[in-house]
């Protein structure tokens, strides 16, 4: 004889809270499993490629954070403390050519994707409550050319005072813009920031941490991406 139950709710509970909830069937479109297989054949073939198993080091002294897509680096000197940080979202330029791509045979490998990240270089002094704040990028047509031993392959495209310590910067200091700046004030910045290790030798070697990391938190990406589409 099936008897009728009769359920008591909890204390404090409300009447439905305590019912058996009966799940509907799951959701599961034959494309999300096409997808998933996709993800998982996606994601050998990039660790397949991925050049660093683990963030390659920069020389000269500089520690590492790490905080998402976001990289510090912290060198301090004598009496100085110099902090560099880039953000690794929207750091790989678009690919020139649009052409070279569509005559590309499939057998061929794809180019070597690089993340050249605009980054923040800021030297702190014990002795003053200023902060000079120098933001530098890389200009799109300088990568890869390569025997141009002159020239740098970072710029310094702002430069202000921003209050130690202090998270907001703030808009009413003055910035100043090195579009149209005299080219032995901008020399001078540059060895400045040289001095202080941020040379070329050390912009090469961010580019290769900043590529290393985008590339890890792509699969990374794709390793959520494969989960949330498997989830039910």
């Amino acid at each position: 004889g099936g008897q009728h139950v009769v359920v008591e709710p909890l204390p404090g509970s409300t009447w439905w809270g305590a019912l058996p909830l009966t799940s509907p069937p799951a959701f599961s479109p034959p494309g999300d499993k096409a997808f998933a297989q996709f993800l998982t054949d996606e994601i050998k073939e990039e660790k397949k490629i991925q050049k660093h198993k683990s963030l390659p080091k920069v020389s000269g002294g500089w520690e590492l954070e790490v905080h998402g897509t976001e990289a510090k680096l912290v060198r301090k000197v004598a009496g100085e403390r110099i902090t560099v940080t880039f953000n690794i979202n929207n750091s790989i330029p678009p690919s020139v050519d649009e052409e070279a791509q569509e005559e590309q045979k499939p057998d061929e490998q794809e180019p070597d994707l690089t993340s050249t990240p605009n980054f923040v270089v800021e030297v702190i002094k014990d002795d003053t409550k200023q902060t000079l704040v120098l933001d530098c990028h890389f200009p799109e047509d300088e990568i890869g050319h390569e025997g141009e031993e002159e020239s740098d392959i970072f710029t310094i495209r702002e430069v202000s005072f921003q209050p130690t310590g202090e998270s907001d910067w703030k808009d009413t200091n003055y910035t100043l813009n090195t579009d149209s700046l005299d080219w032995a004030l901008y020399d001078h910045l540059m060895d400045f920031l040289a001095d202080r290790g941020v040379d070329n030798t050390f912009a090469d070697e961010l580019i290769e941490l900043s590529t290393a990391l985008e590339h890890q938190e792509y699969i990374k990406f794709l390793e959520d991406l494969k989960s949330f589409v498997k989830c039910q």
